[in-house]
């Protein structure tokens, strides 16, 4: 692990990729982080492969307006990665932070949950 300026360790590239590729609505070079048959699950809803993520991914960019703040993130297992984001925008509440619950094989994100 490389800590970043702030002290935490710096996420693979493929967590790095797809939340910045996210961050600019650019569905298909974030889809190019996840392996084939990723799950990703957020607000209860889980999301099996390539075809349900990228439906996932492109109603997500457009449902919401918001800004995404990094908070920190910590490596919890040699696969797994928990990444903070606090989030503000005109979703119901205004403000949340989310957990990011990465998991990582091969390079690629293979899961993904998303939760306060």
């Amino acid at each position: 692990m490389t800590p970043t300026a702030r002290g935490n360790p710096v996420p693979p590239d493929a967590v790095r990729r797809y939340q910045d590729a996210h961050d600019h609505n650019a569905t298909e070079t974030a889809l190019s982080a996840f392996t084939p048959d990723a799950t990703v699950t957020d607000e209860n809803r889980t999301y099996e492969g390539s075809d349900q993520i990228r439906r996932w991914l492109a109603s997500a960019a457009t449902e919401f307006t918001y800004t995404r703040t990094f908070v920190k993130a910590e490596q919890t297992s040699p696969s797994t990665w928990v990444v903070v984001n606090h989030l503000e925008g005109d979703f119901p509440g205004g403000s949340v932070d989310l957990r990011y619950r990465y998991t990582v094989r091969g390079g690629l994100i293979s899961a993904l949950t998303i939760a306060p």
